[in-house]
């Protein structure tokens, strides 16, 4: 009975705790207006659990600024995923995804990706994916622009 006291305090401050600017340990750049980065972001988000370590910014919102966010504007952060650490590192490509799972307790998902072989072909097809839905993107954009 004593443990079921003791746990119920913890969750409950967890619950209710509100999320501190510096609690968080990466900031994650991402575009909102991409629909797989939207179901990643909110898969991420449930695992963050409203702990505040990952810190979320949406490159496509009109308030977004790159002074704000390591440096990094639309352009860079559209080429490549990018993301800025507590101490303002900013990096990018695989190595996000790394720390952001690592962070959540999940890492064991990307440490494959650490090992030099496996890294670079991870790293590879990152960047082929990338610029595949880069032109997607860019010519759906202009189809609903001729559309108007």
């Amino acid at each position: 009975m004593s443990s079921s006291k003791t746990q119920f305090p913890q969750s409950v401050e967890v619950a209710t705790q509100p999320q501190s600017s510096s609690s968080w340990q990466i900031e994650l750049l991402y575009d909102g207006e991409c629909p797989l980065c939207l179901r990643e972001v909110n898969f991420l988000k449930k695992r963050d659990a409203g702990r505040g370590w990952v810190k979320f910014a949406d490159i496509a919102d009109n308030s977004y600024t790159p002074e704000e966010h390591g440096g990094v504007d639309f352009e860079m952060a559209m080429g490549r995923i990018h993301a800025v650490l507590a101490d303002g590192t900013v990096i990018k490509n695989v190595e996000v995804f790394r720390r952001v799972y690592e962070i959540l307790g999940m890492g064991w998902i990307y440490a494959a990706t650490e090992w030099p072989i496996i890294g670079a072909i991870v790293d590879r097809l990152y960047g082929i994916w990338v610029n595949l839905s880069l032109i997607s993107r860019c010519r759906i954009r202009r189809l609903v622009a001729v559309q108007r």
